[in-house]
């Protein structure tokens, strides 16, 4: 990319001095031991992840600091301290004991965006106990086939969710032992064949040792879709703490006087990670609200609370870029000094939004449920190249391969050559397994003694060391000859006034294999028409060249997207091509 096409950074960009801002000498003097004499030992001598974003700030100078702030609509915010936060983990924690709950079992978490999902999670760690956080959009089938795959033996849920979702197929999951339940309006619940959760919290005790875990013990259990078949368990342990502390310092650059807000569910990675891990152990303020989108609230949220550094999915970005530019001139956000993305890649267009309309930058990162962690990012001292994923953090070495008829595979050296994205093992986060599915986690590993994990992902290098994000693999359009990412013919339609989400995919062609086709949703102020249907078509193919850009569009009300904000493009196409859609558990609402 054009030097001219940088978004340089000023220092009315960084209003506090960056935690990475000698990428060079960061990278040469980084190891995970010194992340881990950072952190510190814990006194039993073990790791484990509430120990280490709580216990140690709970039982020191942060006792009184305000760790999470709930919002909604119905009540007053709630803000609880580290010290309350660890009373009530300790709290849950004696619940599971009282239970029978032990080390290695594992409880499922079915709940809106309310405290007690954070104090079951944390409660369940220092016990010892897997967590597996679940969408409370998911349909009864979904959590039955989780929590089986999972062997659950709790769930955690809400009396609502409890009725509406798992009562008719409690049967069918036969591992579970209890059931505890939050009452959505307060007070007891009384449902037969379940517990009460604040009757049981309400006898446990405030005392508490953790559970003596080792780093390479279980913690959590986060599952992500495949294009067909089940659900995979991506299985991920106590040790991945460090690359949680390092990457909320490099990527996210927290402060500990920062007011952060990741809008991601923790039924996502991104959620559990980065909404509850990574800031707990930067001693930040956390706010939390349990509503689903809305432009203005948003908006409201990052002025009223004073939002410093905020994190959000690119659907969340175009959805306000939607909602168009007369809403934010009635807010002012001066504390906001960084804004970060994830969940697919940001187009271009939506960088230079943030900049234009909230006065930042939107600095894209990339990871994956697998990798546990931000892998590659746009760091707050960079300059960003808008469309790109950035550079790999500190710790962390990606690469890109190229895939031979033998079955081998060898590194590309060779700058904007297009393979797949692969990162050498090492990392604390890395996920250790696929629950029960041995054969698919070997064949994610490839080179000597399998030292590169294979994300399916494809990308390339530029010559600067930034990495830009092709297609998945199996996404990628082949045409005439020519290899289409649809990221790129995605970002171009963007850069059309009229567009606000794209969605392309391969349509089988018996001539050039496959032609582009696009999906694309307007912004508020315009109406589909076969006039604006042909501007569209011009404006790609002047972008892109005939050979890449689309030779149909179609347009959508809304694309379908998963929970965690990513356009499911193999849906699209199923639903072109009549074919069986896979699975959609993940399926936002409506999508």
């Amino acid at each position: 990319m054009d030097s001219s096409s940088l978004i340089r950074k000023t220092g009315a960009d960084l209003r506090v001095a960056p935690n990475l801002a000698d990428y060079a000498a960061e990278r040469r003097r980084f190891s995970w031991e010194a992340v881990g004499r950072e952190l510190g030992a814990q006194p039993d001598g073990g790791l484990n992840i509430a120990w280490q974003a709580l216990e140690r700030h709970a039982q020191g100078a942060l006792r009184d600091k305000i760790a999470f702030r709930f919002l909604n609509r119905e009540q007053a915010a709630r803000s609880v301290s580290y010290g309350e936060l660890s009373r009530l983990a300790s709290r849950f924690c004696n619940v599971l004991r009282g239970l029978g709950i032990g080390k290695g079992e594992r409880l499922f978490i079915l709940a809106g965006r309310i405290p007690e999902l954070y104090v079951a999670l944390l409660g369940s760690l220092k016990n010892g106990t897997v967590v597996s956080p679940l969408f409370s959009a998911f349909g009864p089938e979904p959590i039955a086939t989780r929590v089986n795959l999972g062997e659950g033996a709790v769930l955690v849920t809400t009396d609502m969710l409890y009725a509406r979702k798992v009562a008719k197929w409690r049967e069918q999951m036969p591992s579970l032992k209890h059931v505890l339940l939050v009452a959505e309006e307060g007070g007891a619940t009384n449902v037969p064949g379940t517990l009460d959760l604040a009757t049981l919290m309400a006898a446990a005790g405030d005392a508490c040792d953790i559970t003596p875990t080792a780093a390479a013990d279980m913690s959590l259990l986060h599952f992500t879709s495949g294009t067909t078949g089940t659900p995979k368990g991506a299985v991920h342990v106590h040790g991945a703490v460090a690359t949680h502390w390092a990457t909320g310092r490099y990527a996210l650059d927290l402060h500990a006087e920062d007011i952060y807000w990741c809008t991601a569910d923790p039924g996502w990675v991104t959620g559990t990670s980065y909404g509850i891990v990574a800031p707990l152990l930067h001693g930040v303020t956390s706010i939390v609200d349990r509503e689903e989108f809305d432009a203005e609230r948003w908006y409201g949220i990052l002025q009223d609370q004073g939002v410093t550094v905020w994190y959000t999915a690119p659907t969340a970005i175009r959805m306000l870029m939607k909602s168009g530019a007369e809403i934010p001139r009635k807010y002012r956000f001066p504390q906001l000094r960084f804004i970060a993305s994830v969940g697919e890649p940001l187009n271009p267009e939506a960088v230079r939004w943030g900049k234009e309309v909230l006065g930042l930058p939107i600095h894209d990162n990339w990871w994956q449920t697998e990798t546990g962690g931000i892998m590659i990012a746009n760091t707050p001292a960079f300059d960003i190249k808008p469309g790109s994923m950035g550079r790999p953090l500190p710790g962390i070495d990606a690469a890109i391969v190229r895939h031979h008829e033998d079955g081998s595979a060898s590194l590309i050296e060779t700058p904007d050559v297009e393979g797949e994205l692969a990162l050498r093992r090492g990392w604390p986060s890395m996920f250790q397994a696929y629950l029960n599915n041995e054969e698919r986690y070997r064949k994610c590993f490839a080179g000597p003694n399998n030292e590169w994990y294979l994300t399916g992902d494809l990308a390339r290098r530029d010559a600067d060391g930034y990495f830009w994000f092709v297609g998945r693999a199996d996404d990628v359009i082949k045409s005439a000859g020519h290899l289409i990412g649809p990221f790129e013919v995605e970002s171009a339609l963007m850069e059309h006034p009229a567009v606000a989400e794209a969605g392309v995919i391969g349509k089988p062609d018996p001539v050039v294999g496959e032609v582009v086709k696009a999906f694309v949703s307007l912004k508020q102020g315009f109406a589909q028409s076969e006039a604006l249907r042909l501007e569209l078509l011009g404006h790609a193919r002047k972008r892109l060249g005939a050979a890449v850009a689309p030779k149909e569009i179609a347009f959508l009300t809304t694309l379908p997207r998963t929970r965690s904000g990513k356009i499911m493009r193999r849906l699209l196409k199923a639903r072109e091509l009549g074919l069986s859609e896979g699975d959609t558990s993940t399926l936002e609402a409506g999508g």
